[in-house]
């Protein structure tokens, strides 16, 4: 089973920060749903990928896993099945066509204004910029080169040995404690944040390794 990341095309980690930290850039994390946009964006990406008739069908085979959800709370168990629905058997390629496609269409009406000022605020300040997202690392990637993120992190697919994608998840769903896993993976085990946005419980714990904690904090609506 191959694992997808995208430490690679243009989002690469920096070195793990250790040492005198005096002159170390500031160290922002964004999380992307609800917080740099108005909605989730791989449903969105999911819906408009499919079509309309396509989307029904694959939500109402959903409804065994919708209802699970409704029980268990897993919110990677929920995802998967989603993956499994809708991207199984597709390539590593044609998803990030697809995802390409979708950005270049829907950025603009996705974006909050005001999280995007704070982004822009802090990238001219030199800080190293850091989407943590729990949406699908492939689908956030085009949105993310284009904010000119220095890193990101986001749950990865699994695709086989023909890069075509298994319906599952090559790892944790990067929510919650998993963000600070993956933050600590990237930057080392006294990872501290300058300052972190997030708007859910599954931010919380990535708000904790910062100073300056902003939570629910955008509420701008793209014009």
């Amino acid at each position: 089973m191959a694992k997808r990341s995208l430490m690679a095309k243009g989002l690469t980690a920096s070195m793990p920060m250790t040492g005198d930290m005096t002159d170390a850039p500031a160290l922002v994390a964004f999380d992307f749903d609800g917080t740099l946009t108005v909605r989730d964006s791989f449903n969105a990406f999911l819906k408009w990928r499919a079509g309309p008739a396509r989307w029904t069908a694959g939500v109402l085979r959903l409804s065994p896993a919708l209802v699970r959800y409704v029980f268990n709370r897993n919110r990677g168990k929920l995802k998967a099945a989603a993956v499994r629905e809708f991207l199984k058997g597709a390539t590593q390629a044609e998803i990030e066509a697809d995802a390409r496609a979708f950005a270049e269409l829907h950025a603009p009406s996705l974006f909050r204004p005001d999280a995007l000022a704070v982004w822009r605020r802090w990238r001219a300040k030199g800080a190293r910029m850091v989407i943590v997202t729990a949406s699908p690392d492939i689908t956030v990637a085009p949105f993310a080169r284009g904010l000119g993120a220095d890193l990101l992190i986001g749950t990865r697919l699994a695709f086989d040995h023909d890069l075509r994608a298994l319906g599952v998840l090559a790892g944790p769903n990067c929510r919650a404690k998993e963000k600070v896993v993956r933050l600590k993976e990237a930057f080392g085990e006294d990872v501290r944040l300058t300052a972190a946005y997030g708007d859910t419980s599954g931010d919380i714990e990535m708000l904790a390794i910062a100073d300056e904690r902003g939570y629910r904090v955008f509420r701008g609506k793209p014009l």
